[in-house]
């Protein structure tokens, strides 16, 4: 029981380091979180169970193939030794495209679940007459740059300098 617990520990030690250091996984976890924030917190969208559990599994496809992706690149630096393979690229590449993919795919069923042109009109409605709110998503969305271009560390580096 105390290795199945520990393997728990890898794994987020796992994410972590990649959220750490993976400038387009912070940016997939940006969108996700603006787009179940919008799908949770506000009733602009008409989104069946079925439809969120879609909208979840992409995004969890997503997620777990910029982890792989990570993984594999990391795998053949070490393999590779510095050295430029060719082969290594490939399999560098590919990793890449099946992110690619699975991204691209993942925006496909989000238009076609979520392009809702009424709910993109009550979303502007709403926030033209709550121009708190308003001003609270522009720093939230200011906040989400810093971290996808800054990330973890960078941020700590901000508030160290004094």
């Amino acid at each position: 029981m105390k290795s199945f617990i520990k393997s728990f520990g890898y794994a987020f030690r796992g994410i972590a380091y990649c959220i750490g250091r993976e400038r387009n996984l912070r940016i997939h976890i940006c969108f996700l979180v603006y787009m179940f924030g919008f799908l949770t917190v506000h009733d602009f969208f008409e989104v069946s169970r079925t439809q969120f559990a879609i909208l979840a599994a992409v995004s969890a496809l997503v997620i777990a193939l910029e982890l792989v992706n990570t993984g594999i690149e990391k795998a053949v630096d070490l393999a590779a030794d510095g050295k430029t393979l060719p082969l290594a690229k490939v399999a560098k590449d590919a990793a890449a495209g099946a992110v690619l993919v699975s991204a691209i795919g993942a925006v496909a069923v989000g238009l076609l679940i979520l392009y809702q042109p009424d709910a993109f009109s009550a979303m502007f409605g709403y926030y033209k007459n709550n121009i708190p709110e308003f001003v609270l998503l522009v720093v939230t969305v200011a906040l989400s740059f810093v971290f996808v271009f800054a990330g973890p560390s960078g941020i700590l580096k901000i508030f160290k300098k004094k």
